[in-house]
């Protein structure tokens, strides 16, 4: 065999041990927040742990620079089934489990993450079904967090906590990395912010393994789309309800996980 040959197998090789990514960022008119995010995702970091990087951008129907932006940097731009953050997720779950992509990381592309800690997340994977970005233990920036949102998401995660006996430790971040065991064990009907509460319950239910760790929480660019009280509603009846109906209605009566039609 020659030296050439010797190269080409040793690549093949390489690639076949290489595990696939999916960093999914869903969006409504965020051109400045992707802006930052995009450039922050650590790709050698993540080469060089063995990771092949796909980047989705799962869009509701910017009308801004969203799009172009994602496309210039290229991003995979995923339009989404329905309305909402919850919607938006969904689809990109659903689209993840039909694909042979090993595990996803999914963040706000708001610019309130540092996608540089993607690489955190992954590394806990490793030994954990679901690692959730825990702000309330991380580093907090000015601004970043109204005292009534940083009031709510404390009292939301205690509650998850009492409801569901077991840590939530942030139970609204919007920074998660699934295996696709887990992606694949969710049952979630949620159209809006209440989805990050389902997940947990979800999570919970199918005796996911959960891990945690601090990251950094950031002002958001551009402007603000979470109503404070409303969501927060909303959120605590999406954990009352799943508690005592366990699955969704659409699981229940056969439609579907993940369905939104």
């Amino acid at each position: 065999m020659s030296k050439t040959d010797e190269g080409i197998k040793t690549k093949l090789t390489v690639s076949r041990l290489m595990k696939s990514l999916v960093v999914m960022l869903p969006t409504l008119d965020e051109e400045h927040g992707l802006l930052s995010v995009l450039p922050e995702i650590p790709t050698k970091k993540l080469e060089n742990m063995g990771w092949n990087i796909n980047i989705w951008v799962v869009d509701g129907g910017s009308e801004d620079q969203t799009i172009a932006i994602a496309k210039e940097h290229g991003c995979e731009v995923v339009k989404q089934a329905g309305t909402g953050k919850g919607a938006a997720m969904r689809t990109g779950f659903t689209k993840f489990l039909s694909s042979k992509h090993d595990a996803l990381v999914m963040l706000d592309a708001d610019g309130t993450y540092d996608a540089g800690e993607i690489t955190n997340l992954l590394a806990l994977l490793e030994s954990n079904d679901v690692v959730i970005g825990d702000r309330l233990k991380g580093h907090i920036e000015p601004n970043a967090m109204t005292k009534l949102n940083y009031f709510g998401n404390h009292m939301l995660t205690w509650i998850a906590s009492g409801l569901y006996g077991v840590p939530a430790n942030d139970l609204c971040t919007g920074y998660w990395a699934f295996s696709k065991k887990a992606i694949a064990s969710l049952k979630l009907n949620s159209m809006r912010f209440e989805i990050e509460a389902e997940m947990f319950a979800s999570c919970v239910k199918e005796e996911l393994i959960l891990g945690a760790i601090p990251i950094t929480y950031r002002a958001r660019l551009g402007e603000a789309k979470l109503g404070s009280v409303v969501d927060g509603w909303a959120i605590f009846k999406k954990l009352l309800i799943r508690r005592i109906f366990g699955d969704p209605i659409e699981v229940l009566t056969g439609k579907g996980n993940l369905d939104m039609n």
